[in-house]
């Protein structure tokens, strides 16, 4: 298992908490919390080893040209695809957005 650590600019902190997928189902599990005014922080714990550029070129492009209120993501990673990982993170910002 490996721990990953990424933060990013964000705004004020989000208004809610949504927890999306399970980690026990062969997916993945994704938390958000409201977090301190400004950052971002990502935290992934993963199963792949040395999967660091994939996330971090993951969220280049899911964050590009938006700034995200300020979260703290804990995500546990099952070897979800890219495109799974995209899906729970924007289920994850719906909910937020409707607390």
């Amino acid at each position: 298992m490996e721990t990953l650590s990424f933060t990013y600019p964000a705004g004020q902190p989000a208004g809610g908490r949504a927890l999306v997928g399970c980690v026990g189902s062969g997916d993945l599990e994704v938390l958000l919390e409201p977090g301190t005014d400004g950052v971002l922080a990502i935290t992934v714990v993963t199963s792949v080893n040395g999967s660091a550029p994939r996330w971090e070129q993951l969220f280049a492009r899911l964050f590009a040209g938006q700034t995200l209120p300020a979260m703290n993501i804990d995500i546990h990673d099952f070897g979800a695809t890219p495109g799974v990982v995209r899906l729970r993170l924007e289920q994850g910002f719906e909910e937020i957005a409707h607390d």
